[in-house]
């Protein structure tokens, strides 16, 4: 009669397991998506968009000699800095954090994806 009972019970426990692991490889791959504009070489040039070399906890529009939209000025004056959470939604949607942002990019929407990219950006710090 416990075993009826208990069964359902591990079926709910393992559905709540933690979340994928991040796979830094796997995140350069996806970072290949990126590269059309950015680069993340330490003393890299910018291209299109800003090199994102050290990326990760860097306040945003400081990279010197770069010229950034406006808005993302505006923000990056409000305190706007790239931590974790603000890459992940920037990534996801770009329009949803920086609305009149110049970056022409739809965003990545894979949960997986965003998790093995900010992995290797982090490793390029």
């Amino acid at each position: 009669m416990i075993a009826r009972f208990a069964m359902p019970a591990l079926l709910l426990a393992g559905l709540a397991a933690p979340a994928a692991a991040q796979d830094v490889a796997a995140g350069q791959r996806v970072f290949n998506q990126c590269r059309a504009c950015h680069v993340i070489e330490n003393n890299g040039r910018n291209g299109v968009g800003p090199n994102l070399h050290g990326v990760v906890g860097r306040k945003a529009a400081s990279i010197e000699n770069f010229r950034y939209s406006a808005n993302m000025r505006q923000l990056a004056e409000g305190g706007l800095t790239w931590d974790e959470a603000t890459l992940r939604r920037y990534i996801a949607n770009p329009k949803d954090l920086v609305p009149q942002g110049s970056m022409a990019f739809a965003g990545i929407r894979n949960e997986q994806q965003l998790n093995d990219l900010i992995a290797y950006l982090k490793t390029q710090n």
